[in-house]
Order: structure tokens, then sequence, then C-alpha cells
């Protein structure tokens, strides 16, 4: 029996059996096409309506309304503009994509093309191979002249003396970011030293792994060695001078694999009648053969400019140019929609020459691409070192009654209070779906139970529109028919067709949906259990705060410190430590070193009444016995630890009055900041301007 498929246009109702809409997509993207300026006004209204009833409820419930400073905030529209939201990321080296971006690259294997701007040094060089120093700060740039002095006394001292007990401190450093720069410039300046971070405080001694390998191999090697550790260009190596004494390369290569096995491989050769010891960098940190379909992989990399697009949106219109599948594109984040977005993107299995050929297609789709150029493996997701936002809030008005120069003043006191105190480290509504009937942690709460068939029938849930995918979606609810469903779902909806697809090869009983969620990739399908963790934390953090105040107590858990870890060439993380009621009355720790855990199945809870509205909050919902794993779905939650604040650097901000001939000018505010990966600017603007803002 055929269904018969509603669409509503702003003059009436047509009545279309969906065979006619398969056979005719032409004619169905037309009609779309006229009905479009309804749906525009349509969604407007929604839009209106919908921060009416957030203002009457007193916000998102996703993000609780519960705030560090005490500062009185003020009104204004985000996003009245497109171009009033602009995010760029800065990839791991430090460098925002947007300036390199502009940066004209040729076409060269990935040992060659690792070069890029400093965001920091926008005229500096763009192309060639990494040096040590390529990607970072001297000691120079980031310490006081009479600190680096110091190290430098120090470092030479060190050198004479040999002396493991040997320490100087650095000074203190409160900005993470900051630590972080000295942390990379003192490692690459004295490959022998190592740091070390205690409550803030920075501190440098001899390494134990430079000194035994020093005694090994001299301290030229040695240093050698460390630099290409510290650099890891993928498929770089590292030669030792030759060494005819075998039981002495063998004293070497069990040093190496011991303190950096997980790092590198090593082998000896032979040349001209000498052996020497050779390390390469393992692929992704761990030993596999290399196949010849990775001989044969193409990886493409380039950043990606969209405007008023979803990330996943963007991949299919590009994958269908390109002939590839959403699935070769590998990427660090996603980015907003309703905004100016610049991101780093791989592709697979295409060249270069064919994306550029390419490139002039995604433009009426809103996107640009540049920096394009060969590397050797994908993007990791998570691989960032944050974002960039150039933001500006408009129509400016007080929540009560004051003067120009008044609010002026209420403007620049809230900002300055967030630029010193930070704000509090809520997940933003995109986590969860901005304001969708169904949002994306009640999915993710269904997949914890299990619940394959519910967590199908929420994600489908129709929205108020009568847009294409929502009327796919309603089909869907009304006639379990995933085939007809598939046939009226756009293009441009790549997650919802790759499911009914699923479901109609499989069926939509539970088995059926299960494969629906397995055919999304991984990323995409833990992100629902996360989204349900995410709102868990945010419940945590208010509570917390409500409950406990805003000092640390007995019981909390806080980050202790971090150390540069050599076989790893990266930080350890935080070290958990449980707060004793001596270092609560002390005041030994501050609220930016609490931390709170996001539900998973290998974190440890606070130890204090935190730890009893976890059990209970669970309970509540269904997963006292929750092991945060959905076997059938290959799906692991073991959690983890998120700061209670956040803070914005480098953020500068500028007062302005709109030039609209009118002599009682609307206020707008330009903000210019950075923040760490997973930390939200709608978040911070909340927390500015003590008023909703939607995504």
């Amino acid at each position: 029996m055929l269904h018969a498929y509603r669409a509503c246009s702003y003059t009436g109702l047509y009545l279309f059996p969906p065979n006619f809409m398969r056979n005719n997509y032409a004619f169905y993207t037309f009609f779309r096409d006229k009905i479009d300026s309804f749906y525009q006004k349509r969604r407007f209204l929604l839009h209106l309506n919908t921060k009416e009833r957030m203002n009457q409820s007193g916000g998102d419930v996703t993000v609780p309304a519960c705030f560090i400073s005490t500062h009185a905030g003020f009104l204004g529209s985000i996003k009245t503009f497109i171009k009033d939201f602009e995010v760029s990321e800065i990839d791991v080296n430090g460098v925002n994509v947007k300036a390199s971006s502009s940066v004209v690259f040729d076409s060269k294997p990935s040992s060659d093309s690792k070069g890029s701007v400093c965001s920091r040094d926008p005229g500096g060089p763009a192309a060639g191979p990494p040096s040590p120093e390529s990607h970072s700060f001297g000691s120079d740039d980031v310490l006081s002249p009479s600190v680096s002095a110091e190290l430098e006394r120090f470092a030479a001292a060190l050198r004479g003396q040999r002396s493991a007990a040997l320490q100087l401190s650095l000074g203190s450093f409160p900005d993470k970011q900051q630590r972080a720069n000295v942390h990379r410039a003192v490692r690459q300046r004295f490959p022998f030293l190592m740091t070390v971070t205690s409550q803030q405080e920075i501190k440098v001694q001899e390494d134990p792994d430079y000194r035994e390998l020093s005694r090994l191999t001299g301290d030229e090697d040695a240093e050698e060695f460390f630099r290409f550790i510290d650099a890891k260009v993928p498929g770089s190596s590292h030669t030792f001078e030759p060494d005819d004494d075998k039981e002495h390369r063998t004293e070497v290569h069990r040093f190496l694999n011991r303190r950096f096995g997980k790092l590198v491989e090593t082998k000896s050769f032979s040349e001209e009648e000498r052996t020497s010891i050779s390390v390469r960098l393992r692929e992704h940190g761990r030993p596999r053969k290399r196949t010849a379909q990775d001989r044969e992989d193409v990886y493409t990399a380039f950043t990606l400019r969209k405007e008023n697009l979803e990330t996943l949106e963007a991949i299919s219109h590009m994958a269908s140019a390109l002939g590839v599948v959403p699935s070769d594109f590998t990427y660090a984040g996603i980015k907003d929609k309703r905004a100016v977005t610049h991101q780093s993107m791989v592709v697979k299995k295409v060249t270069p020459e064919r994306l550029k050929e390419k490139s002039s297609e995604f433009e009426k789709w809103g996107m640009e691409v540049s920096h394009v150029r060969s590397v050797g493996e994908p993007l990791k997701l998570g691989r960032l070192r944050g974002n960039h936002f150039d933001l500006v809030v408009r129509n400016i008005k007080a929540h009560g009654t004051v003067s120009h120069a008044h609010l002026e003043g209420l403007v620049r006191e809230a900002v300055e209070n967030v630029k010193t105190k930070g704000f509090v480290n809520y997940y933003g509504p995109q986590r969860f779906g901005g304001s969708q009937t169904v949002q994306s942690d009640q999915v993710g709460l269904a997949l914890l139970k299990e619940d394959m068939v519910g967590a199908v029938r929420l994600f489908f849930t129709p929205e108020d529109g009568d847009d294409p995918p929502n009327q796919a979606k309603r089909l869907f609810h009304q006639t379990n028919n995933p085939k007809e469903a598939l046939a009226l779902m756009p293009p441009s909806k790549p997650r919802e067709r790759l499911m009914l697809r699923a479901m109609n090869r499989y069926g939509t009983g539970p088995d059926g949906c299960a494969q629906a969620w397995l055919s999304l990739p991984h990323g995409m399908r833990i992100f629902y259990p996360h989204a349900y963790c995410s709102r868990v934390w945010n419940e945590a953090v208010a509570h917390r705060l409500t409950t406990l105040g805003h000092s640390v107590k007995q019981g909390d858990l806080v980050w202790t410190e971090e150390k540069e870890i050599k076989d790893s060439g990266e930080a350890t993380s935080p070290q958990i430590h449980v707060v004793t009621t001596q270092e609560e009355q002390s005041g030994t720790y501050t609220l930016e070193q609490l931390l709170l855990p996001m539900p998973g199945n290998t974190v440890k809870y606070p130890e204090n009444a935190m730890a009893t509205w976890y059990r209970e909050r669970l309970a509540r919902d269904g997963l006292t016995d929750c092991r945060f794993r959905v076997g059938s779905l290959k799906l692991n939650l073991p959690g983890c630890y998120r700061p209670l604040l956040a803070a914005p650097h480098n953020l500068q901000y500028e007062l302005r009055r709109a030039d609209d001939g009118v002599q009682d000018r609307a206020l707008a505010l330009t903000l210019n900041f950075d923040l760490n990966p997973s930390c939200y600017a709608t978040v911070c603007l909340r927390e500015i301007m003590k008023a909703d803002t939607l995504s």
C-alpha cells in the first residue's frame, strides 16, 4: 500500500505518492526550492519562539544557570549575521589555520610539507622540512631575560657537575598555554633537561634518560636523538654514530626499547664495513607492518572554510563531488553551523590536483578550500590545540534601565571579570542538539540502556518544520518503512541515509536497529553516549557550586602536577588527588585546579557529597549498574576528568556604537580570544552576558 506524502507550501497542500517522488526527484527538488522562502520564514519564527521560551524558563536546561562571577551582565544579540561568529582552528603546533590557509604549498610528500606559518610570527618561512625549532618559541621568547640568563647558567653548571639533585625554579605560570610554551622551549633549547610543574610552578632538572643515553652514546648523539624524538616528523629516522662493539650496541638497543619502545623501533645495519643503530618513529606510536595498501594510499590535507553549514553536511557535499565516501574524510573537530569556520581536514584517495580541480564546485554550497598539500596520514579527532574566535555582540542593552555611560561600564566589568576569573566550563547547547525536540543526550541514554529501537525512534523524531528531512522522519515514524523514508531523505543528511539504508536491509527490529547504528562511523556513534555524560557533567557542576560553594572542599578531586615524559613526547595526564581536611583548611588548592569526572568505567568519583549525587543521578536514569560499555555497538566510555573552570586566552575586546545615523546608536561588542579544545564560546559569552546565548 502506498502511503500519501504530504508537502506543505505557502499556497496549500499537495499529495504525492512516494513512488512518484522517487521517480521524479528533479521535480521534487524544484518544488522544494519554490517553497524555500516559506521554510526560511517559518524557521525564523521558530527561532524567535525558542528564544522566548528559553527566556521564560530561565535558560536551556542542558546548560544550568550557575555562574562563577557576580557582575550584572547585559543583553545582546549574537549571530545577527553569519560573519558575527567566526571560528578558526589552532593546530597542534599553535598555528591558526585561517592564517596558514593563505599560504600556497607545492604538492610534495608529507616529509617536505610540514612547515607552517606561526600565528605569532606571520612573516616567518612557510615551507620546507621542519627543524627542531620550527614550530616553537625560544626560551628568550617565553621567559624574562633574567630567568633565561639564569637558565643558561644552570644548564652550563649542570653539564659540569652532572648532579641529578640540582633543580632550578623558572617561576609560576598560571596560564596553561604559557606553561606549555615554556615546557616546549626548554626541551628544545636544552634536550638534556626535563621540566616538572607543581601547582603552576615550573622547575627544571637533568633528565635521567638523557644522562643514561649520553653515558652510552656521548652527548652529541644523545642531543640529536632527543631532538629527533621531540620533532616527531612522520617517516623520519635517526642514525647513531657507527659502533662496532656488538655487546655495546645490544645495550643501546635495550635501553632505547625499554624507555622509548612505544614511540620508536631500532635496528642495526652495516655500511662500508661499519655498523650503526638506526631508529625510526613507529606509526601511531605502536608497531605495525606496512601493507601494499598502506603504500598506495593517498592523503590530501586542506583547510576548509565554510559558512552556515554543518561539518558533516559539508563533508557529504565534497564526498559526492569527489566520488568518495564521507568516511574518507578526517578532521580534528566539528565546527558550528551558524558561523564562518576554518578547519583542517584530510581526504583519502584524492590527489591535491583533483581536489583543486573540484574546489570551484564547492563554492555553491558556501565552502572554500585552500592550503592544499599531500600528507602521509589521516587527521585524528581531537588533534588540535584549540580554537580562535572573532565574535560580535550587537544591540547591547542592560538588564534594567541604565544610562549609556553606565552600560559601557557594565560591559567592561563583565568582560574583565571573565578575563580574570574564567567561566564555568559547561558543555554548550550545541553538544546536545540546540533546541531540537529530542536532544542527543536522550539518544545516548537509550544507547547506554542498549535500547536500540528506542534510540532509533528518538533519533528520527521530527521537528515542527515541514522541510524534506522532517517529512522523511515523520513518514518513518508513521509507517516504520525505511525504504520510503530513504527516498525522501535528501543527500545532505548522510547519517540519516546510512541508518535508513541499513534498516532497509536488516529490518527495524532490535538487530536491524543495531546494524543501523553500526553503519555510522565510530566517532559519530559514540557522540550520543558522550552527549549524555556531558549533560550529567553539566548538572554535577551546577550542584557542586550550589551546595559546596566556590572553594575547594575535603574529598574534591584536583590535578596536582604535569610532567614531561620523554618516551611518549607528551605531558602526562593530570595527577588526580583527593583533597584532605588539612588541605581544605589551609587553602592548598584553588577552584582552577578542581576537576569533576565525566561518568565512565575507569574514573574515580569525589569522596564527599558529590559521590552520592552521581550515584543517585545515574540511578534516576536507570543506570545503577551501567558498565558504560555497549558491546554490540563496539562502544566503550572510560570517562575523563574535566576542569570546572575554563578561561579565554589572548582576550581582546572593543566597544563601539553602530554607525546607523540614529542619535541613540546601539552599542556593539567585538571579542577576540582563544579557547582550549572542547570549550564553548557560547558558554563563555553566557558568563559574560549573564543571559542565554543561542548556538
